[in-house]
């Protein structure tokens, strides 16, 4: 048994050690995200800061070791990766014994141990419609009974304690998954912080305050939120200890120095970590600079070109200028698995539909604007061109493909003249049947946001077509874009894991409502995206791919935009952060010299 352990934790790039002393509570961590959290419920956000912070609440039953290159799948919660049956419809994980929740008032002052129970629960949380999350897709229509269970829940209560098959304990520390067909999926799913297990009377007690009342086994806990101004994480005291053994690629310089920086030390070493939301980034690179921040998520755009030595010709090749090096400043900079891209809203009743004058006019808009000028300009070359659905570095990425409109004003006039949409005595166009066109443009309140209308203003001008930004707040964007009540907006997706079914799946017509904020239902595309859901990667699943990026080309239900860089800016004093290519922050991995 004891190898065993030692054998699971050397995967964990960790050594499971015996209980030494709590972190150093005078060790603070100042960092910053330029856009305000949602709530930190995994069951009900799907933001990218929200996410950040959950990560070091919550613990799933599988994450990524920190220093493998490309990411690569490790235990968590589970004592090792799931026991699969031959023909993968079977998953079964066993969960280390002796996890213990932070302690909650909930709990009446006893330890509560974590169980394959709450694993279950978490799960279905996921498919009560009362939960509304916006990750739902992540189990209906995979569990076997777990759609049934979500159906009878919309005239009722979801049935926690209804026996399930596809998703049910078999002993205290003992969870197996039925699935109704292959889901190759399955195993990244279960490293995103929304799977977490969640104990069930934590949620039972706070009910709809949920999202302030987080509970985990993770190596942090909340101690303050101030929605949209501040969070603040101190460590948890039941969280195991472990010491920290990284074993980076030979020759990875960046994991060698996190290795030497953090290889003996436990986890974590800092007491608390204190965010601070900029949603303007001048004064949150003054904070940086001034030392006030130990951390940046990323450099401010406008900044870009005064704090790096960029290669006009190749956004690759970039390096912190001198003044910052010789000061000691650390960069970690990676190309996001991400992209950028301008949703129509699918729904309205003027850029919606898939009829050809419709289509017609998503398309002239799409050939109206200048993504290269918006890539040099606002991006600071910060960024490359996103012409497939699947971003480079994410599996199943075809970068001999290209998903690109072509950037064509004359043309774009010329195409809406032909479908009937006529200018005006006013000086814009009409619809075919002659009434105005107004498009309900959703925006940033920041001062890119500004910017980015006015390179909108201009493009929709140049094709007679009438606009109305609408500044609205973060979460606001976000329950628009989900209801489908706006007209076009700009968007951002970044990998939940390295996997192209995690790009694709947002023009599912099943997801309009959570993910899908295009509000696009397409049969052509729904067909291919349902065979390609079961492949693995593979030839086929590619070709898929690509026919779906046709769909895509030929109904246009987006423009696409493009896949950043992120330039992670750390202190001399911050030892062990690195950008992961899937988890958001480096917290728990992390020192900081006091």
């Amino acid at each position: 048994m004891r190898i065993r352990k030692l054998a699971l934790a050397a995967m964990l790039g960790i050594l499971a050690w015996q209980a030494q002393a709590a972190p150093d509570p005078d060790k603070v961590l100042h960092s910053s995200f330029n856009a305000a959290e949602t709530g930190y419920d995994p069951a009900k956000v799907s933001d990218v800061y929200s996410h950040g912070v959950i990560e070091n609440i919550f613990e799933p039953l599988l994450t990524y070791d920190y220093v493998a290159r490309p990411a690569k799948l490790i235990p968590l919660t589970a004592q090792a990766m799931p026991e699969i049956s031959a023909d993968r419809l079977t998953y079964t994980f066993h969960l280390q014994k002796g996890i213990y929740f932070a302690d909650d008032p909930v709990f009446n002052g006893k330890k509560r141990e974590l169980t394959a129970a709450d694993v279950v629960y978490g799960l279905k949380r996921l498919a009560d419609p009362a939960t509304g999350s916006p990750s739902n897709y992540l189990v209906l229509g995979h569990f076997v009974g777990v759609d049934e269970l979500a159906e009878k829940a919309k005239n009722g209560k979801f049935n926690y304690d209804a026996p399930c098959e596809g998703i049910k304990a078999l002993d205290r520390y003992t969870v197996q998954l039925k699935l109704k067909d292959p889901y190759p999926a399955l195993s990244y799913v279960l490293a995103m912080p929304h799977t977490s297990p969640q104990a069930r009377e934590v949620i039972e007690a706070y009910g709809q305050n949920s999202n302030a009342h987080p509970v985990g086994t993770g190596p942090y806990i909340l101690k303050e939120w101030k929605p949209g101004v501040k969070t603040t994480l101190v460590y948890n005291p039941n969280f195991r200890h472990i010491v920290y053994d990284f074993h980076p690629t030979p020759g990875d310089k960046a994991g060698e120095q996190v290795a030497k920086d953090m290889n003996g030390k436990t986890m974590p070493q800092i007491g608390r970590i204190e965010v601070q939301i900029f949603t303007e980034e001048q004064p949150m690179w003054l904070a940086f600079k001034s030392g006030q921040l130990d951390e940046l998520y990323s450099i401010p755009q406008p900044l870009l070109r005064g704090v790096l030595n960029m290669d006009p010709k190749n956004p690759r090749r970039a390096a912190l200028k001198a003044e910052y090096r010789k000061a000691g400043i650390k960069i970690s900079r990676v190309l996001d698995p991400e992209m950028t891209y301008w949703p129509f809203n699918m729904q309205d009743p003027v850029l919606g539909g898939l009829g050809k004058e419709k289509i017609a006019l998503r398309r002239a808009i799409a050939m109206s604007f200048d993504t290269d000028q918006t890539i040099r300009d606002i991006r600071r070359n910060n960024a490359v061109r996103m012409e497939y659905i699947v971003p480079p570095g994410v599996v199943g990425h075809n970068p001999n493909f290209r998903l690109d409109y072509g950037f064509n004003r004359p043309l774009a006039n010329a195409l809406l003249d032909q479908f009937g949409y006529k200018i005006g005595a006013d000086g814009y166009r009409t619809t075919p049947d002659g009434k105005p066109i107004s498009i309900d443009f959703l925006s940033d309140a920041s001062a890119v946001g500004r910017q980015w209308n006015e390179y909108w203003q201009e493009a929709l001008d140049s094709i007679h077509l009438r606009v109305s930004f609408r500044p609205v707040t973060f979460n606001d964007l976000l329950k628009a874009m989900r209801s489908c009540t706006y007209g076009m907006v700009g968007a951002a997706w970044i990998a939940d894991y390295p996997d192209g079914e995690n790009f694709v799946m947002l023009n599912y017509s099943k997801n309009i409502g959570a993910e899908n904020t295009a509000c696009y239902n397409s049969p052509r595309y729904d067909k291919l995206y349902l065979e390609s859901q079961k492949m693995q990667d593979s030839p086929e699943r590619n070709h898929l791919y690509d026919e779906m990026n046709k769909v895509m080309m030929e109904e246009t239900p987006w423009l696409p935009g493009e896949t950043r860089f992120r330039n992670r800016l750390m202190q001399p004093r911050v030892l062990g952060d690195e950008v992961h290519p899937v988890l958001q922050v480096s917290w728990r991995f992390m020192d900081i010299q006091k």
